[in-house]
């Protein structure tokens, strides 16, 4: 690797320390604080100077105070004269305001492209969008990784018995499949109406066999659990014999943790996308590192090498 440097906004520090770890660097150097007025300050205390920069930021609460944090971190780095400034974001901020649905309403994940590139990023690094769509919304370079191989090795890896895999309703069906694919079992599909703008689920009917078998449900997220819960008592009701479920973002806010404590779900594996607060940290709940992947990602970039084969999301 050339000329490469990697900061970590201050929510991000022990993710960006694992991708470091991976790649055999330092983390940068910089001071990030508040002063009494509110305002946030960034200073770098090393040269970026023809570097090639790499800003990692996650979306541990506040949400707002952590965009505010990478904007202002990029215009540092950039008015540093870095050569390149990536913004690394395992999980993208208002990634579920994607469109225009309802009336008067803003497309929140747009505007998030545009602060991006206005601050300064000519590249952004994300993982398994909520629409991938998103891409499109970037002028600059915006490369999609995926949770998906290292959900199914993890599955796969505990030998699993007569697994059905179940989509929680029509939009996760095609996700869904190629996890069935991957796994070489059946398909079901649960289906479920959500209730305005409240975040409740209702799951109402299931289409396939499920009885007796062992169900693993993936998403690209779980934020309230309220879907996920509710599709799990509906298998439950079906006679499914176990539950899993599997998602890259675990973002996990409201009552998600006591929806999953007592839900009949086994286990919930997520990624670190997200860092899990210790209060969150319950039993049923497995973390894994998705931290190697960003790190080869950004190897590669930087050799001005191909990701294709990173995206196996895809094929």
């Amino acid at each position: 690797m050339n000329k490469i440097k990697i900061f970590a906004c201050n929510s991000a520090e022990k993710f960006t320390e694992e991708v470091c770890d991976c790649l055999g660097l330092k983390m940068g150097e910089k001071d990030a604080f508040k002063f009494k007025n509110d305002n946030n300050f960034v200073q770098l205390k090393e040269t970026v100077r023809d570097y090639d920069v790499y800003i990692v930021q996650t979306t541990q609460p506040p949400v707002n105070e952590r965009i505010m944090e990478l904007l202002i971190t990029i215009d540092t780095v950039k008015r540093a004269s870095a050569k390149r400034i990536t913004a690394v974001l395992p999980y993208y901020m208002y990634s579920r305001s994607d469109k225009k649905d309802q009336p008067r309403i803003p497309v929140t994940a747009k505007l998030m492209a545009q602060l991006l590139e206005a601050a300064g990023a000519d590249r952004v690094i994300t993982c398994d969008l909520h629409n991938s769509a998103i891409q499109s919304y970037f002028d600059i370079s915006c490369d999609r990784l995926s949770g998906k191989n290292l959900l199914e090795k993890y599955f796969q890896n505990k030998n699993l018995s007569n697994i059905v895999v179940v989509a929680t309703d029509a939009g996760s069906s095609k996700k869904a499949y190629k996890y069935s694919e991957f796994f070489e079992c059946p398909l079901a599909l649960i289906d479920k109406r959500r209730e305005s703008n409240n975040d409740n689920a209702v799951a109402t009917n299931i289409i396939g066999d499920v009885e007796g078998k062992t169900a693993l449900i993936f998403d690209d997220e779980v934020s309230t659990a309220g879907t996920l819960v509710e599709a799990a008592n509906i298998l439950q009701a079906h006679g499914v014999k176990e539950i899993y479920a599997g998602a890259t973002h675990g973002v996990l806010v409201g009552p998600a943790i006591e929806r999953i404590k007592k839900s009949p779900i086994k286990e919930l594996v997520i990624t670190n996308t997200i860092p899990l607060e210790e209060e969150k940290q319950i039993d049923k709940i497995k973390v894994v590192s998705i931290a190697p992947l960003f790190a080869e990602a950004i190897k590669r970039i930087n050799e001005e090498k191909p990701l294709g084969d990173l995206f196996e999301y895809d094929k």
